[in-house]
C-alpha cells in the first residue's frame, strides 16, 4: 500500500500551533518571574520587618529598663529642727513654712496646713518623712515663739514636744541630664483620683487595649478629614510613653505616627499597666522652668503648687492632668485663664463620667487655681550649694552610682540663710552700680556662710546671678586676701605671752625690709599715716599694714605659717614678708576654713555640705566619714583673746558700721580685706550662729573703687539684717580673767576715761600701773596677778 501523504490543512494546524507554543510559554516563564520577584521583595520586606521589629524591641527593653532602675539621687537641705531655747522669729518660720508649701489657714486640721497662734508662734500640722536617723510622725504642733526664740511646743493633747522636725526642702537631685527636672513618684505616692482622672481623660480604654485604640485612631483621621489637616493623633497613653521616652520627633507626622504604634505593641508586651501608667507619671512633659523641662507629676506639683503630689486636692489634680494636652497653652502663671477653663473641663468629665457628683465638680470650679506666684527652687536653684556637694560626694561615689543608685542626700543647705546671701550680694551690687557707675559694672562676688558651731556650710554663692551654673566662685576663685591674713599674724604673738599681749604697745612706723630677691618691701598704711606706738588689740582693729609687718617680722614668718595651717589652710604658701599683708590667694571656701576655726573657738572642722546618705532601701552609708571629730588645733585662751582684737574690729574700728544694724547685745566679730589697687574687696565675720565670708572684685582683675568696708562687708551687713541674729555675748573663755587697762598699756582703774576690760592670761597682765586720779606712775607690780594689783591699787 502507498503511504497517506498529510493533508494541507492537517499540516497547516501543526505548523499554527508549533508558532503559538513559544508565546505561550514566554508569558508564563515572564509570570513566573515576576511572581519570584515579588516573592522575594516580600521575603526581604518580612525580613527587613522582623529585623526593624527586633531592633524596636531591644530598644523599648533597653531604655525602659534603664529608665525604671537608673534612679537619680535625691538632694534635700537642712530640716527645720524647733526646740525651745532656739533663736526663731515669726517672720523666719513663717518664711520656712511657705518654702516647704505650707498652706496657711485659719485653723490647721490636715497635714501640710499651718496657722498662727495668738499669743505668738504657729499651729503646725507636720508632714511624716523618713529621715536617715528614723521617721519623723505626720502630727500636729503647737510653737510660741517669745523675744525671738522659740519657748515651748506643744502637741495637740497638750503634751510637751521636745523636738519638731520639719521635712527638708527638696532641692534637686543628680541626673545624667542637665536639662530636665524630676520628683520621681510611684503608684502609691499620689492619689488614686490622680490616676482616674488621667485615664478618664487622656485614655479611657487604657485598661482594654494592647497599646493601640483602633477607635481612637478612627476618631481621630475623622477629625483630621473633616479640618482637611492633622489636628488629633488619637494617641493612648502607651503612646504618649512611647513617644516622650524614646522619640525625639515632637510633630504630629505620618511618620511618627508609624514608629508610634507598633513600638507601643512592644511596650505592652514585655511590662504590665502598672509599671506603663508608673512610667508614664514620672516622664510627662508638664512645662518649662527656663531651660529645664519639667517631667512628670511629682515635680510638677513642687512646681505649680508647692506641695509634694500627694497632698493634690481635686482642682489641682484636674489642672495638671489637663495641662498634659497643652503644658504651654495651659500654663497656668503665663495663660490663667486657659489654664482655668481647660480644668474645668476635666472637672466636667468627672462629673459626667461619674467621678464625682456634679454638686462637687461644680465647687471645685469655683476655687481658684491655687498656683504659687513663683516655682519652688528645686534642681538647678543652688548651683554652687550643689557642685560642693557633688564634690564631697564624690570622695565615695562614682557618678553612675549618683545619677543611678536612687540615693538620698541630706545636706546643710539652709535655704533661708541661702536666700538672705543672695539677696546681699544682688541687692548691694546693685547699689554699689548706681554709686560708682562703670567702675563697678563688672564687680563679681562670692559668699560662703557656715555655723560656727559645726562646720556646716549653710549658703554658698558663686555669683551675682545665683542660679547660672558655670564658674563658681566661692569655691574655684583664687583671689589674694589682703589683711583677712592679720588675724593669723595676731594670734601667732599672742600664743607667746610673756611677750605679747593685748596690751602690749606695737610700733607703726613706716616699714622697710629687704626682701629675698633683694627688693626693698615698704607697706604702708591704707591711710599713708603712721600712728606711733599702741596697743596689739588696736593696731588689729584699725587694720594698721607697718604695724602688723613689724609685729609679723619680730613673732616669725614660719611661725605664722604654721598657725595659718593650723587653722585650716591645706594650700602651701611662699614664706615671704608680703605674706603678713595676704599676698596669698585663695578661695572664699579656703578663707571659710580658716576662720571656722577661730569662729568655733580653735576646734578645726572641715566644712561640710553632707550629714547623711541613705540608699534605696533606707539604709544609712558612710555615717562615720560624714561626722568627723572636731579637733582643738589651736588653744581656746589663745582664741579668746583673738576674738576680743576682732570684736573691737566691729565695735570701734574698720567694721563699726556693723554696728549700725546689730545692736551692742549682739555679739559679732570679724576682719575686713583690702588688697594692692583695690582688686579683692574682702569681710569675714560672724555672730553666735553664722560665719559668713564674702568676696567682691573683678575676674580679670582690675583695681575697683571698694575697699574690705565699702565693699564686701556692705554684703555682709545687708545679709545680716535678713538674719536678724539673736542677743548673745560669749563667755570668757576657761583660763582667762580679765584686768583694766588705758590707751598706754598699763593697768588702771575701771573709772578711769580711758579704761577698758581687757582678757589675760593670768599672770600676763601689765605690770606698769597708772593712776587716772594721780599723776605719773606707781611702781611696777612685783606679782600677784589681778588679784594682788587690786589690793595695791585700793589699799589692801
Amino acid at each position: 500500500m502507498a503511504k497517506k501523504t498529510p493533508s494541507r490543512r492537517s499540516g497547516s494546524t501543526r505548523s499554527n500551533s508549533s508558532r503559538r507554543s513559544p508565546r505561550k510559554s514566554t508569558s508564563r516563564r515572564r509570570s513566573r518571574s515576576w511572581l519570584g520577584i515579588l516573592g522575594k521583595i516580600m521575603l526581604v520586606g518580612v525580613v527587613c520587618m522582623i529585623g526593624v521589629m527586633a531592633y524596636l524591641d531591644a530598644q523599648i527593653v533597653k531604655k525602659f529598663e534603664g529608665k525604671r532602675w537608673a534612679i537619680p539621687a535625691k538632694v534635700y537641705a537642712r530640716p527645720m529642727e524647733l526646740y525651745s531655747g532656739l533663736a526663731m522669729t515669726e517672720k523666719r518660720l513663717a518664711a520656712e513654712l511657705s518654702s516647704l508649701g505650707y498652706r496657711l489657714v485659719d485653723s490647721a486640721k490636715t497635714v501640710g496646713q499651718a496657722s498662727h497662734l495668738s499669743g505668738g508662734g504657729f499651729s503646725i500640722y507636720g508632714r511624716s518623712f523618713e529621715f536617715a536617723d528614723g521617721k519623723e510622725p505626720s502630727r500636729l504642733v503647737k510653737v510660741s515663739l517669745n523675744g525671738g526664740r522659740v519657748n515651748g511646743m506643744k502637741d495637740a493633747a497638750g503634751r510637751d514636744v521636745p523636738l519638731m522636725r520639719l521635712e527638708p526642702q527638696y532641692i534637686g537631685g543628680f541626673y545624667p541630664s542637665q536639662k530636665e527636672d524630676r520628683e520621681l513618684v510611684t503608684l502609691q505616692d499620689v492619689p488614686p483620683l490622680l490616676i482616674k482622672t488621667l485615664v478618664e481623660v487622656e485614655d479611657r480604654n487604657f485598661y482594654h487595649h494592647f497599646g493601640i485604640s483602633p477607635r481612637g485612631i478612627a476618631r481621630a483621621m475623622l477629625a483630621n478629614i473633616r479640618a482637611g489637616r492633622f489636628v488629633q493623633g488619637g494617641s493612648t497613653l502607651t503612646q504618649q510613653l512611647v513617644k516622650n521616652f524614646y522619640l525625639d520627633d515632637n510633630s504630629r507626622s505620618l511618620w511618627r505616627k508609624l514608629r508610634e504604634a507598633p513600638m507601643a505593641l512592644l511596650l505592652e508586651m514585655h511590662y504590665s499597666k502598672q509599671e506603663i501608667l508608673q512610667a508614664y507619671l514620672n516622664e510627662v512633659y508638664l512645662g518649662q522652668d527656663g531651660a529645664h523641662s519639667i517631667h512628670g507629676f511629682g515635680e510638677a506639683s513642687r512646681f505649680y503648687f508647692g506641695q509634694p503630689v500627694n497632698e493634690l486636692n481635686p482642682s489641682q489634680i484636674a489642672l495638671l492632668v489637663g495641662m498634659v494636652k497643652g503644658p504651654s497653652l495651659y500654663n497656668p502663671r503665663r495663660n490663667p485663664d486657659n489654664a482655668k477653663s481647660r480644668r474645668d473641663v476635666v472637672l466636667q468629665v468627672l462629673a459626667d463620667r461619674g467621678v464625682m457628683p456634679q454638686s462637687y465638680a461644680d465647687g471645685w470650679e469655683k476655687q481658684p487655681l491655687g498656683v504659687t506666684d513663683r516655682p519652688l527652687r528645686s534642681r538647678g536653684g543652688y548651683p554652687a550649694f550643689m557642685q560642693l556637694v557633688r564634690e564631697q560626694l564624690q570622695e565615695y561615689y562614682d557618678p553612675e552610682t549618683l545619677t543611678t543608685a536612687g540615693l538620698k542626700v541630706f545636706t546643710t543647705l539652709d535655704p533661708y540663710v541661702q536666700h538672705a546671701a543672695e539677696q546681699g550680694l544682688v541687692d548691694t551690687t546693685e547699689k554699689l552700680a548706681k554709686r560708682y557707675g562703670k567702675k563697678v559694672e563688672d564687680v563679681e562676688g562670692a559668699v560662703m556662710v557656715t555655723s560656727p558651731n559645726t562646720g556646716e556650710v549653710l549658703a554658698v554663692v558663686g555669683g551675682k546671678d545665683p542660679r547660672f551654673n558655670g564658674f563658681n566662685r566661692a569655691l574655684e576663685a583664687r583671689r589674694q586676701i589682703g589683711s583677712l591674713v592679720k588675724p593669723a599674724v595676731y594670734l601667732t604673738a599672742l600664743e607667746d605671752p610673756k611677750r605679747y599681749t593685748l596690751a602690749t604697745l606695737i610700733d607703726d612706723s613706716p616699714v622697710n625690709i629687704k626682701a629675698g630677691d633683694g627688693t626693698r618691701w615698704k607697706p604702708q598704711n591704707y591711710s599713708h599715716e603712721s600712728h606711733g606706738t599702741l596697743p596689739l588689740w588696736q593696731a588689729l582693729a584699725k587694720s594698721l599694714n607697718q604695724a602688723t609687718a613689724r609685729l609679723g617680722m619680730d613673732v616669725g614668718l614660719d611661725k605664722i605659717t604654721h598657725t595659718l595651717h593650723e587653722l585650716g589652710l591645706k594650700r602651701d604658701i611662699d614664706t615671704v614678708p608680703s605674706m603678713l599683708l595676704g599676698s596669698m590667694a585663695l578661695s572664699p571656701f579656703e578663707v571659710t576654713q580658716m576662720y571656722q576655726t577661730i569662729a568655733s573657738q580653735g576646734f578645726y572642722m572641715p566644712l561640710r555640705a553632707v550629714t547623711a546618705v541613705i540608699d534605696e532601701k533606707g539604709l544609712p552609708l558612710q555615717a562615720d566619714s560624714l561626722h568627723l571629730q572636731p579637733k582643738q588645733a589651736i588653744d581656746p585662751r589663745y582664741i579668746g583673746l583673738l576674738t576680743y582684737g576682732m570684736e573691737q574690729v566691729v565695735n570701734e574700728g574698720t567694721s563699726r558700721q556693723i554696728r549700725t544694724v546689730l545692736p551692742p547685745s549682739v555679739f559679732a566679730a570679724g576682719k575686713t580685706g583690702t588688697t594692692n589697687d583695690q582688686k579683692d574687696s574682702w569681710f569675714a565675720g560672724f555672730t553666735e550662729n553664722y560665719l559668713g565670708v564674702v568676696w567682691l572684685g573683678k575676674d580679670d582683675p582690675q583695681p575697683t573703687p571698694l575697699t574690705g568696708a565699702t565693699g564686701a562687708l556692705q554684703v555682709w551687713i545687708d545679709m545680716m539684717k535678713t538674719l536678724q541674729p539673736a542677743a548673745w555675748q560669749p563667755p570668757l573663755a576657761g583660763g582667762l580673767e580679765t584686768a583694766w587697762v588705758n590707751g598706754q598699756g598699763a593697768r588702771t582703774a575701771q573709772n578711769c576715761p580711758d579704761a577698758r576690760q581687757i582678757p589675760f592670761l593670768p599672770g600676763s597682765e601689765p605690770a606698769t600701773i597708772q593712776d587716772c586720779n594721780a599723776a605719773g606712775e606707781t611702781a611696777p607690780s612685783q606679782g600677784g596677778g589681778f588679784k594682788g594689783w587690786l589690793e595695791r591699787l585700793f589699799g589692801g
